[in-house]
């Protein structure tokens, strides 16, 4: 039970194109966001989506997997832990983050072929 103390599975959509960044140590760094929805019925009985978006940063070979096979609008299963951390803006304010560090990636859906019509 002690590697369930931090541990997330997520799967959902890409919903933005993944920032990549190269470090000088010559590591890279992919972040981007995650869409998750949940349905549930109301009190009334109909049908609502709620949708939670998650901020995901990736390390090294997953990173390079992130920038050659994941854009907007991709399908993915993540696990990874949650870290947290805080930062000043240029106007002096403190701001926290919360994002998932993930550590597997699994690309999901159909595979998208460009020359599919061609």
């Amino acid at each position: 039970m002690s590697t369930l103390k931090n541990k997330v599975q997520l799967i959902g959509n890409v919903g933005n194109e993944p920032e990549i960044t190269n470090l000088e140590s010559g590591k890279k760094v992919a972040k981007f966001s995650i869409a998750t929805n949940e349905f549930y019925k109301d009190s009334k009985g109909e049908k609502q989506q709620d949708t939670q978006w998650h901020n995901v940063v990736a390390w090294g070979k997953i990173a390079e997997i992130v920038e050659k096979y994941v854009g907007k609008g991709k399908e993915v299963a993540l696990e990874g832990k949650l870290t947290s951390r805080s930062y000043e803006t240029k106007e002096g304010e403190k701001r926290y983050v919360t994002e998932v560090v993930i550590d597997e990636i699994l690309l999901l859906g159909i595979k998208d072929d460009d020359n599919a019509s061609e």
